[in-house]
């Protein structure tokens, strides 16, 4: 597959080196060409120079692929005072449903883009366009541009040829014209059996692009659509249909992946006829191709996935360890963070591997600026200050976010019982481990100092609770905290005012980076430990935490109150990331 400019964008240059990518280059040629300039729409209304489309098949959820995909159609609308139009390809009845659709348009809205602008609605569908479609597909019947195939499907296979043998004529191919438009008025009539005929291009079956030889463009199938309902029995394919929803959407770049690259011939040849025919004006949409997202530690296949969700592996499409756009959300991913990710990863023309890592930094690098700071006990155990007074409290302050001082402190007690992180206590300390152990002094983080003078143990020897006891004077804060140097600092929760917390520590879905690649089981990769459920004991403050709110909790990661079972008073927490990059350290 040759990356040659010429078979790419017209035989113009590369991107401007000072574009961020060579899709801004083409774009930033065609404005100085002023490619586009002066078009109107059919209402004679003024058209913008850029129109780009997000065109999913409502056929299962979106993922991170999709949104790259995106970020990049409406961000370069948004950058060059354009338009993006969202269209659905909803020309297989078999695989549609309302339920995506309305999931797709939700994710687009999440993402942060919209599909109105000033001169109005730009939300479009296939379907929409089914009677204009057939319209052309009769013209193309009657210039001798297609016909009316009664080959099996197996005999049209056979003809086709491979890569190394062209293909043989259908004994159909010299059907005269007319016969050609009855056998297609009496297919949309509902005459024939799905696959007893079929619509074809008449190209080259010769050709050594396969897509050019005789392409298939309309096919029966019985089956209701969910917005047409029975009124058609004969579909568009979808290599047909979408050159023909660009240009009458009045797309300008159509970008796709590279997988379509090879079909880009049959986009430009059917435009042309049609626009021979009259129903389109010059300069005609052209479709451009960029290498699709590939993460490790992640599949994209909408098959697998829903092989995932039906075998019930995860919990659902919007499992936060799927890569689907609902779960990533429910993850606790952010648009900002998945707009910064696609801008980190750029756009290029050959296909590469972008690390999962790349995903995650980019929501650390956002929920940095963002989250709220608050101390949460993952793995308790129980710290029990001797000394301090029985009953008593006393209040200690932190700040909300320890780089914006203008979003003032939070406020929580210290007791005489509190939680602590099980891994703040050894007996035996290792080389280098500054934490509770008999002897040692910690600051309990924003507290006071405390010195360990022991544990309880069970019947089998496991410590059930630290002993210490506190300075008086030492708390943070306060003139007397400066005189004691101590090199360890924990994080704890007073026991009798802590909040109990259901908390999900997600981890990737998979152990392999490439986890179906040559053909691999991709089940076989699944990571045991990529879903635990624990209870963990958090600040008070946190009880008001609304659900999808993000937070800090200091040490452990970023986590978000759960969009769909977190209530007030009792959250439930999904740690989207962690706090650094440790995977396989």
């Amino acid at each position: 597959m040759s990356n040659d400019p010429k078979n790419g964008n017209n035989g113009k240059a590369e991107a401007n080196p000072a574009s961020s990518n060579f899709l801004r280059g083409i774009i930033e040629s065609d404005l100085a060409e002023g490619k586009h300039a002066n078009r109107t729409d059919k209402n004679g209304q003024p058209l913008p120079q850029v129109v780009t489309r997000f065109p999913p098949e409502p056929n299962g959820y979106l993922h991170i692929g999709h949104a790259k995909s995106i970020c990049l159609n409406f961000g370069l609308a948004r950058d060059f005072n354009g338009r993006c139009t969202m269209r659905f390809d909803d020309t297989n009845p078999t695989k549609e449903e309302q339920e995506y659709v309305d999931t797709i348009l939700d994710s687009v809205k999440w993402l942060g883009f919209d599909w109105k602008d000033a001169s109005g609605d730009h939300l479009y569908f296939a379907s929409d366009y089914f009677d204009q479609m057939y319209a052309m597909a009769e013209y193309l019947i009657n210039a001798g541009h297609a016909y009316v195939d009664s080959q099996s499907a197996d005999d049209m296979a056979k003809n086709r040829g491979n890569f190394s043998e062209p293909g043989k004529n259908s004994p159909f191919r010299d059907r005269p014209a007319a016969e050609s438009l009855t056998m297609f008025h009496r297919m949309k009539a509902g005459e024939f059996k799905d696959g007893e005929h079929i619509l074809r291009a008449r190209i080259d079956m010769a050709s050594p692009n396969m897509n050019m030889r005789d392409p298939a463009i309309y096919r029966i199938r019985h089956a209701h659509h969910h917005r047409t309902g029975d009124k058609w029995c004969v579909y568009p394919m979808y290599d047909f249909a979408h050159p023909i929803e660009d240009a009458i959407e009045n797309v300008t770049h159509s970008v796709c992946t590279l997988e379509f690259q090879d079909h880009r011939p049959f986009y430009d040849w059917l435009l042309e006829r049609l626009a021979e025919g009259g129903f389109f004006k010059k300069p005609l949409p052209h479709q451009y191709e960029f290498a699709r997202l590939n993460l490790t530690y992640a599949i994209t296949s909408k098959r697998k996935l829903l092989q995932l969700v039906e075998e019930n592996i995860v919990d659902g499409w919007d499992d936060p360890r799927m890569p689907t756009i609902v779960g990533i959300r429910r993850r606790g991913y952010t648009p900002e963070a998945i707009q910064l990710f696609a801008e980190r990863i750029g756009v290029a023309k050959s296909d590469s591997w972008i690390d999962m890592s790349t995903l995650e930094g980019a929501l650390r690098d956002d929920l940095d600026e963002k989250a709220p700071r608050a101390t949460a006990v993952l793995r308790p155990l129980k710290l029990i200050i001797d000394n301090f007074p029985e009953g008593e409290s006393v209040e200690c302050s932190a700040p909300v976010h320890p780089h914006h001082p203008e979003r003032g402190n939070r406020t929580f007690p210290i007791s005489k019982e509190l939680w602590i992180e099980q891994e703040d206590y050894m007996e035996v300390p290792s080389k280098g481990y500054f934490r509770l152990f008999p002897g040692n002094k910690v600051r309990l983080r924003y507290g006071y100092v405390v010195e360990c003078i022991g544990a309880d143990k069970d019947a089998d020897g496991n410590v059930i609770a630290v002993h210490c006891t506190y300075f008086p004077d030492s708390k943070s804060g306060t003139e007397g905290s400066a005189n004691y140097k101590v090199k360890g600092n924990i994080h704890w929760v007073s026991v009798p005012h802590a909040l109990e917390a259901e908390v999900r520590l997600y981890d990737r879905l998979f152990t392999d980076a490439h986890p179906d690649a040559g053909g691999k089981d991709f089940k076989l990769a699944l990571n045991p430990n990529s879903k635990e459920m624990i209870t963990a004991y958090v600040e008070p403050g946190v009880s008001a935490v609304q659900p999808d709110e993000k937070l800090q909790f200091e040490r452990h990661g970023y986590f978000v109150a759960d969009r769909e079972d977190s209530k007030s008073g009792k959250p439930v927490f999904n740690r989207a990331v962690t706090l650094k990059d440790s995977w396989g350290k």
